[in-house]
């Protein structure tokens, strides 16, 4: 994987899969709302259907690895903060990008978002020590990793149904390389429902950082370029509803926007029996 000397984005547009990159916003834009595609051409963001921003490998995803998030669902657990990594793997289909739409099974009752850092690889990891991990992440985007609650093991164990939902997983909206991030622990997070601010964490909290997860995961796989970490999600998780409009937020980062829809607007009638 070549490490890019901006960031990009990966977008559909006009028959075609494009590299992006984004232009200076305008007075109240963020940095989507204009683009420049790979050929040179100038589109409006909005116009685009937004990919994740990088060919993904093998998504490798983190659960209660800020120990805030695991005070928060103390009554709930039967781990602590000081257990192995909680890790689990994803199918490709779980993957959209950035202003897609995730369906709410309207047969649920606590459905909620997860903003993560996510860490891409790009060089051949196998057996790496924590202080060079670093030197084999390529860069990192956004990630909103939705959970239903209601198919948890235990209300702690991911399994396929909370975690491997179609759509479900959304990152974007920009690829941004490593080296724009001096320190993957020093990040601000927090996520918009609506507008509103409903979680805030910093990635100094995480229980096991970027370069200690590295080291654990290579230690037992070899991780390949475009594998790609979600190295989990603070404290704040509410309950989303179908119309609601989640914005998740890393500085230096991205913001990554994502809207809710019901069973209907993917064809599915508004029955328990299809969540």
């Amino acid at each position: 994987m070549n490490r890019p000397t901006q960031r990009t984005a990966r977008v559909a547009w006009d028959g075609a899969i494009h590299t992006a990159t984004p232009l200076p916003a305008a007075a109240g834009e963020d940095d989507t709302a204009r683009i420049r595609l790979a050929d040179g051409r100038v589109i409006d963001g909005h116009q685009a259907v937004w990919l994740p921003p990088f060919e993904v490998g093998t998504i490798i995803a983190l659960g209660l690895n800020y120990a805030d998030h695991v005070k928060e669902l103390a009554r709930e657990l039967t781990v602590t903060a000081k257990d192995e990594p909680l890790v689990f793997l994803k199918g490709p289909g779980s993957l959209i990008g950035h202003r897609g739409h995730t369906r709410r099974p309207a047969g649920v009752a606590f459905m909620h978002y997860e903003c993560e850092l996510a860490v891409v690889i790009g060089r051949t990891a196998r057996r790496v020590p924590p202080e060079h991990a670093l030197a084999h992440v390529a860069g990192y985007t956004v990630c909103n990793d939705y959970a239903v609650r209601d198919y948890l093991e235990n209300w702690y164990r991911p399994n396929l149904r909370v975690k491997n939902r179609d759509g479900g997983t959304v990152l974007g909206p920009w690829f941004v390389p490593a080296s724009e991030v001096p320190d993957p622990q020093a990040l601000t997070l927090r996520t918009r429902v609506n507008g509103r601010i409903t979680q805030q964490g910093r990635t100094a909290d995480m229980v096991h950082g970027v370069a200690e997860l590295i080291a654990y995961l290579s230690g037992f796989m070899t991780l390949q370029p475009g594998d790609v970490i979600l190295t989990g999600t603070p404290d704040g998780v509410v309950d989303v509803q179908a119309g609601d409009t989640v914005r998740c937020e890393i500085d230096g980062i991205g913001a990554l926007d994502n809207t809710l829809l019901g069973d209907a607007a993917f064809g599915l009638a508004d029955s328990p029996a299809t969540a």
